[in-house]
């Protein structure tokens, strides 16, 4: 390491150190500011390795990839407000330390679905990839890989399921965006059946939604945009490629039109377990229990679908009350640490998807950006969890909590 390297970290560390400190507040508020901008002008951290948080990885993203690019991924629908609300959703629940239990070994393995898994933290389907990192999809496989990560790949992939499953080195989940015509979305789930995936994820939650801040480079007509996006819908479907060798004239993907009946076509149409991602009630959790689904995914699609002012996790105390343990539940949605994580377990779920904290370390670093995201968040989940007294997952229980 060169003396400016480390010269940088220890002013990095120095300054994130007073930024927690009680003394800030004694400074005062001028001091505060002279704080803050200090901060604003850190240079991000030049390696994976330098990332104490998940935060440092989007800093080191913001700075290497297209500004587009960047607020694709970053933006929530309308004004973003929905990424706040999902981060101040966790603020309410307060943790329940117990004290002097044995928690010099602490176990997070999770078995889902007949498949055990180092962790319970997975790795959420988001799209396009490659925007991020040349290598994508297969970058992430490779990091789940090596850290025995569930990884559930997207719909709109850049690279195949079969690219992709050999890279994990096993069957990946796949999440499903159905189309506009029924035969082509039935090829998509042969076509991930057949290459070994044995959960199907339905995504329920965008029948419309408004993005503002991307919208805003009109990627059409922007020349910054042209030299990589050919104009229109089809063209950018030519570049997925769960699409190769479809017929895309009129095709669409979404789910204008469709209705809880389309969960007894999709049950029939796969041996696959079926899971129903994007549920934030009681109401639509009996559903998917009463139309034959094998679990339910609570997310608010990371802010990115409605804006409910509701966050994801205070609709998972909902969905698992109506639940009653028929069915796992997983969510999704602003977990960024791992007493966010911690607190999800505690309350029920089976296990917590991650999605902008680990395309922060793919845009930053590729598949070394993608493994110290899942690191950083796993050594603050069994930190927790040995601070709680709870050296398993089985221990991690309401009772972990004050609600």
């Amino acid at each position: 390491m060169t003396s400016r390297t480390t010269s940088l970290e220890t002013r990095r560390r120095l300054l994130r150190w007073m930024a927690t400190s009680p003394l800030l507040s004694a400074l005062g508020a001028s001091a505060a500011l002279g704080l803050r901008t200090a901060m604003a002008d850190d240079e991000p951290v030049a390696s994976a390795a330098e990332a104490l948080n998940v935060f440092d990885l989007e800093a080191a993203m913001r700075a290497r990839v297209s500004p587009a690019h960047f607020v694709y991924m970053a933006q929530g629908s309308d004004a973003s407000e929905m990424l706040a609300v999902n981060r101040k959703g966790f603020e309410s629940i307060q943790l329940r330390p117990r004290r002097l239990v044995d928690v010099t070994d602490v176990d997070m393995s999770v078995e889902l679905f007949g498949r055990r898994y180092a962790s319970p933290i997975a790795l959420a389907p988001c799209g396009a990839q490659a925007a991020f990192h040349p290598e994508g999809e297969v970058a992430v496989a490779r990091a789940a890989k090596a850290k025995d990560a569930l990884q559930i790949l997207s719909t709109v992939t850049n690279f195949s399921v079969e690219d992709v499953t050999a890279a994990r080195g096993a069957p990946v989940w796949f999440q499903l965006y159905p189309a506009n015509d029924w035969n082509i979305t039935r090829r998509i789930i042969k076509r991930a059946e057949d290459a070994g995936s044995p959960v199907l994820v339905f995504t329920v939650d965008l029948a419309a939604r408004n993005l503002e801040q991307i919208a805003r480079f009109d990627r059409d007509a922007n020349p910054a945009c042209r030299g990589c996006h050919e104009p229109g819908y089809e063209a950018s479907m030519r570049k997925k490629a769960m699409f190769d060798g479809v017929n895309l004239s009129g095709m669409t993907i979404g789910i204008d039109g469709l209705t809880w009946d389309y969960v007894y076509r999709l049950r029939d149409a796969t041996s696959m377990k079926l899971l129903i991602k994007g549920i934030v009630t009681a109401e639509d959790a009996e559903r998917c229990i009463e139309r034959g689904a094998d679990g339910i995914v609570v997310s608010n699609h990371g802010g990115r679908a409605d804006v409910t002012g509701r966050s994801s996790i205070e609709s998972l105390r909902e969905v698992l009350d109506a639940v009653r343990g028929r069915v796992p539940v997983l969510v999704d949605s602003g977990f960024r640490r791992g007493t966010d994580v911690f607190k999800a377990l505690a309350l029920g779920a089976r296990a917590v998807c991650i999605g902008r904290p680990y395309l922060w370390g793919l845009g930053a670093f590729g598949q070394e950006g993608v493994e110290r995201a899942l690191d950083i968040l796993t050594r603050e989940l069994r930190i927790v969890m040995r601070q709680m007294g709870t050296p398993t997952l089985a221990d991690v229980t309401p009772r972990s909590l004050y609600l």
